[in-house]
């Protein structure tokens, strides 16, 4: 198969300008926020919505407090757990999970939901991750196909959200830029300039297909398979633009709340959580969108407020490196029970929301994780790994080889079928995951 550089050397060779076009649709297309997919087979109005929920902190928890010593429906709570001791048969506790080959330390933190293998190598590419491939299989529901939220968040070089092509989806860590894409829609001279501009990435795919038919005579069969493939992602963006287009001159919902303020201080790290999930939270409420990820960038978290009268003794990072030191340790201790009581917050008020004749909860899975089992030691395996509601058998420890860890994707795969998205493989699946 030719390289791109020799089918740009070649005779029948491409008007430049519409070629780097065309490079430009395809890698910027995926970043427009009202984009939303028109592929897969879409519920029907009468079915209730379902929702995921994707959270992740990249620095983890200490392992040992959180997970439990026993299994089963009868397992014991650990310290952490019983931060959620009201909750209990509402959600699941899963140990002995990671994703194979999938090591490397922090460089680990973009592939918690793509599971894509050896991010250290040379070359590495990143995978589609859940939430997009969800996307992918769901169609038009929603004015966004997902939200992808940060806290603290290295926008740059952080995300939980990849495209198929593995290009990284910027999260948004602003609450008040999250309420106006939501809410405010804007003037007339607004609508019609966010209309124009998708009408103007229309015309540059028309050209750009336009262009690659005539180029695709004479080719050979390999090369065709190629541009065939290429074509199929054009036909689907240009679907994607039409529905954009329709989103943009529907009205917003009006809601009776408060615009939020955002918090600028990255120190005061839990306060900025907790305002986070509220916003994926009014997402759900309003159905602005039925998937949101959310990536606690931990990493690049500076000294932060532990409670009102305390402040971590260091980065977030160096002191989840806490080489057994008992300050260090005690301080991440105080972290994670924190953790688990917003967590507690949030599953509590998704409880206490009505969604039709179930809860927000019950509609809902909430997944919370992290690519690291232990970050002190830089370890992938074993990943702490809870999830709440959606429906699910609940009020369970569900104990793997701890040794030979089953896929973490096997999880992502029922959480799949559990939207009704007819796959039975996602990245490194083997299956679905038994106990649920």
């Amino acid at each position: 198969m030719k390289t791109m550089s020799q089918l740009r050397s070649t005779k029948r060779s491409l008007n430049r300008r519409h070629f780097l076009k065309g490079i430009g649709v395809s890698l910027g297309l995926p970043l427009l926020d009202c984009l939303a997919p028109a592929l897969g087979n879409s519920s029907t109005p009468n079915d209730p919505p379902r929702r995921m929920l994707l959270i992740s902190n990249n620095l983890g928890l200490l392992p040992q407090p959180f997970f439990p010593q026993d299994s089963g429906s009868t397992y014991t709570l650990s310290p952490y757990l019983k931060e959620l001791h009201e909750f209990r048969d509402q959600f699941t506790i899963f140990s002995g999970l990671s994703h194979p080959a999938v090591v490397g330390g922090h460089s680990t933190e973009n592939c918690f939901l793509t599971a894509a293998k050896d991010p250290t190598r040379s070359g590495f590419r990143n995978t589609i991750s859940l939430d997009q491939f969800a996307v992918e299989n769901l169609g038009q529901q929603t004015r966004f196909p997902t939200l992808n939220l940060g806290v603290n968040i290295d926008k740059a070089n952080r995300s939980l959200s990849w495209t198929r092509d593995g290009v990284l989806l910027p999260a948004e860590e602003s609450p008040v830029a999250l309420f106006r894409k939501m809410f405010v829609h804007g003037n007339k001279a607004d609508v019609e300039r966010r209309l124009y501009q998708l009408q103007e990435r229309g015309s540059i795919l028309d050209a750009l297909s336009e262009d690659m038919q005539r180029f695709q005579r004479g080719l050979g069969r390999d090369d065709k398979n190629r541009l065939d493939q290429y074509f199929t992602s054009v036909r689907e963006l240009e679907e994607r633009l039409h529905t954009a287009g329709e989103w943009e001159q529907k009205p917003k919902p009006e809601i009776d709340y408060d615009p939020p303020k955002d918090i600028l201080d990255r120190a005061k790290f839990f306060p900025k959580f907790e305002l986070m999930l509220s916003m994926a939270q009014l997402a759900f409420e309003s159905d602005a969108t039925r998937i949101v990820t959310l990536m606690v960038d931990a990493f690049a978290t500076g000294v932060f407020e532990i409670s009102d009268d305390e402040r971590s003794l260091d980065g977030y990072h160096n002191l989840s490196h806490h080489g057994q030191s008992k300050k260090k340790i005690s301080q991440l201790n105080k972290v994670d029970h924190r953790q688990m009581q917003v967590l507690k917050r949030l599953i509590g008020n998704l409880a206490a929301k009505s969604d039709g004749d179930a809860s927000l909860l019950d509609r809902t899975m909430v997944l919370f994780g992290s690519n690291m089992g232990d970050a002190n030691v830089h370890n992938n395996t074993n990943l702490p790994i809870l999830i709440a509601g959606g429906g699910f058998k609940h009020g369970q420890h569900l104990a793997f080889n701890q040794d030979n860890n089953t896929p973490l994707s096997n999880l992502f795969l029922s959480m799949l079928q559990r939207l009704d998205i007819e796959v039975d493989n996602f990245a490194s699946s083997t299956g679905t995951l038994t106990g649920l």
